[in-house]
């Protein structure tokens, strides 16, 4: 067999491989989605964020607003076992979501989040509904639908009502893909 014939079967087998391997694990994190924010523990037995909280327990209502890769405010002090009610105004052109979590919940998320946007689920100003709820696999969805998360479209409005159960910080960011890091990330301090 010629050198280069050689060189061109392995390295479109290493092609192929990798092609697939990647088109697996966007399918993987896809699956996942359905309660796949992790609210209560985290990707992978992160430690307890808080969980959903009681409105009738809310001790204060703090406004969030979205603009273009940005949150306003951008730092958010809470208690200990306080509940807050978030009121989200999404006042950009594009998509964007609340997500209250660790920086490794962030991460693992964005990887479910590029899958909603490679199936068409997400486009840059606008939601599929439609495509959120298409059975991905095992009777997993991407519905978006998970307690310490707002996913919103351009000019809407949401809200979160969310119980803190530890000191320290926490992370709000917006994990539509490259939103996290163009900035769209800020911080909830516990004490």
């Amino acid at each position: 067999m010629h050198p280069t014939s050689y060189f061109n079967r392995i390295f479109g087998s290493v092609l192929v491989a990798l092609i697939t391997l990647s088109l697996s694990s966007g399918a993987f994190a896809a699956g996942k989605h359905r309660g796949g924010h992790g609210a209560t523990h985290g990707h992978g037995g992160e430690a307890h964020i808080g969980n959903p909280g009681n409105a009738a327990d809310v001790s204060r209502t703090i406004t969030v607003t979205m603009t273009d890769n940005r949150y306003s405010p951008k730092k958010i002090d809470v208690k200990k076992g306080e509940t807050i009610r978030f009121v989200l105004k999404n006042n950009s052109d594009f998509v964007h979501e609340f997500n209250i979590g660790t920086a490794k919940m962030h991460k693992a998320h964005q990887k479910e989040m590029m899958a909603m946007m490679e199936r068409g689920v997400l486009e840059p100003d606008r939601i599929n509904h439609a495509k959120m709820e298409m059975d991905m696999g095992n009777g997993n969805t991407m519905a978006h639908n998970d307690p310490n998360s707002a996913l919103l479209e351009p000019n809407k409005s949401g809200k979160i009502v969310w119980k803190f159960g530890r000191s320290g910080n926490l992370e709000f960011a917006c994990n539509v893909p490259g939103h996290y890091e163009l900035g769209m990330v800020g911080i909830i301090s516990i004490r």
